[in-house]
């Protein structure tokens, strides 16, 4: 049996996977400050393995919320161990935020991979979404087990002001179900989070968006003839100017709006909340905006985007870069426009979908 730890209180959120090379099942607890590795052939009789990760990654907070699983390399035969790892306070942009390492396990110990470990020394840390409301997390796959996928669902809120929003019937929501995948790139290895395959079930209304040169703004609200408040758009866009800051604006009739764009002078997506409505009951929520360094080389620059009348979720550039930030209109954002300042941007291609409502 496991036996007692002593203070519980610093034992967090256990997860538990099956191991194939060393025959057992292995579980994890967040520690304050590590995480501790337990084994176990039959889910009863459990064995300590070993301690990691003092030494490494973002420490600003407490550890919580750890998941430890087995995930393929695509486009080999590899196979690495990936250790998600949630932080509080201490995120990206403050708060609430969930660090990653990429390593081997050999049935005790956890070891990082020797490209990825500059990455995550010194304090610094490899987030896997860069926006205030991607919490605490869990995985699961055999879906069945042959659909190969690694699935990621994550808490939309943040520790910063998670009980106070203005809410009436419920506090906090999740994110959309997201698809993990390991990919090797340049910087070695890293995550990339695309949304699940199925979410296209919820598409309705489709409307094509033609290409354009865009100097200042593109308003797109009467061309797609739904609202933009429960909406998907896919946008591929090519940088004419270096200083070029273009994105999505959403908007109503309040003044009130939400930005989520790529500035190419510092190279960064940014989610920008700060005049998106409510932000008076906390002084946290819409204090700045969050940035992102953008993670691709790719001279088109995609962005993936999922609105719902009270959050954003974005995966740009086929996943390498995510931020999934909520905000409060006093009304629903009824305009939508593509916007472009210091600079030209082309876009290149876009689609847009109306999504139906999952709520019966």
């Amino acid at each position: 049996m496991v036996p007692n730890p002593g203070n519980i209180r610093d034992f967090r959120d256990p997860k538990v996977t099956w191991d194939d090379a060393s025959n057992q099942w292995v579980m994890v607890f967040a520690a304050f400050d590590h995480v501790k590795i337990w084994g176990s052939k039959d889910l009863k009789n459990w064995q300590h393995l070993s301690d990691w990760g003092k030494e490494y990654g973002a420490h600003e907070g407490v550890w919580e919320c750890p998941d430890l699983f087995p995930i393929p390399v695509e486009g080999s035969s590899e196979k690495k161990w990936v250790l998600l790892q949630s932080l509080n306070p201490g995120g990206p942009n403050g708060g609430s935020g969930t660090q990653y390492f990429v390593g081997d396990f050999d049935g005790k110990k956890f070891t990082l991979d020797p490209d990825f470990e500059p990455f995550v020394k010194k304090g610094n840390a490899v987030w896997l979404d860069a926006g205030r409301d991607n919490y605490a997390g869990v995985t699961w796959s055999d879906v069945p087990k042959e659909d190969g996928r690694r699935l990621y669902i994550g808490w939309m809120s943040n520790w910063d002001y998670a009980t106070i929003v203005p809410t009436e019937t419920w506090r906090s929501a999740t994110t959309l179900p997201r698809s993990l995948i390991l990919k090797k790139t340049g910087e070695g290895y890293r995550i990339f989070s695309q949304p699940v395959k199925e979410l296209e079930a919820l598409r309705s209304a489709a409307k094509k968006i033609e290409k354009a040169d865009i100097a200042a703004s593109l308003d797109l609200t009467q061309q797609l003839g739904f609202s933009p408040a429960q909406s998907e758009l896919v946008l591929d866009f090519e940088t004419g100017d270096a200083a070029a800051n273009f994105g999505v604006e959403l908007s109503n009739g309040k003044g009130e709006k939400y930005r989520i764009g790529y500035d190419a002078a510092t190279n960064q997506f940014y989610s920008d909340r700060t005049q998106s409505g409510n932000l008076s009951f906390s002084k946290k929520f819409g204090a700045k905006i969050h940035t992102a360094p953008r993670a691709s080389k790719d001279k088109t620059i995609r962005f993936h985007l999922f609105f719902d009348a009270a959050s954003a979720e974005l995966f740009a550039d086929g996943g390498a870069n995510v931020m999934t930030d909520i905000f409060f209109p006093g009304e629903d954002f009824s305009q939508l426009k593509i916007y472009s300042e210091n600079g030209k941007v082309k876009l290149l291609n876009g689609e847009a979908y109306s999504l139906k409502s999952i709520w019966k």
